[in-house]
């Protein structure tokens, strides 16, 4: 299924789950139409760098939304994949264009103002630094339950 949200009304992203066993969503909404796409935290996070870079680009945006909180729980229609972005320079918009992960051919693309992008980044930003703390060691997440770093290579105890 294909899905286009041309002037979204709200963009929103969370997460459900405890940290470490987070389940990130992004949801986006015009009119009667919602679309839920499970991402993974590393995806969001390129995204919000990615956007982060292009509104430097494109100049200093205007009021940014502050309310990015997920509507009440649903299934999520399909789980991402790749993620291509592209300028529209003539409606002044990034579109994002999420593709299924799976054999099916989903796809949602979304088009975000300067705005709903800059306060995007910076809503997955804030989720993305909730979690774990990385490793000063490797840069992989530390587990509370304990982290077999790689860079140790096994002469010492996990650091916790």
């Amino acid at each position: 299924m294909k899905y286009l949200f041309e002037a979204p009304e709200k963009v929103m992203v969370g997460v459900r789950g405890e940290v470490g066993n987070r389940l990130f969503l992004l949801q986006a909404r015009q009119g009667r139409r919602l679309v839920i796409l499970k991402c993974e935290k590393v995806q969001l996070a390129a995204l919000a760098q990615w956007i982060s870079q292009v509104i430097d680009d494109m100049g200093r945006p205007g009021h940014l939304p502050d309310d990015f909180t997920l509507e009440p729980e649903y299934e999520y229609d399909f789980i991402v994949g790749d993620i291509a972005i592209a300028v529209d320079e003539e409606r002044d918009v990034l579109e994002v264009t999420f593709e299924s992960a799976g054999e099916d051919d989903d796809e949602a693309t979304i088009a975000l103002t300067k705005e709903w992008a800059g306060g995007l980044a910076i809503a997955i930003t804030r989720l993305v630094e909730a979690g774990r703390a990385p490793c000063p060691l490797c840069g992989g997440p530390l587990d509370p339950r304990g982290h077999d770093c790689p860079r140790t290579n096994g002469h010492r105890a996990p650091a916790r």
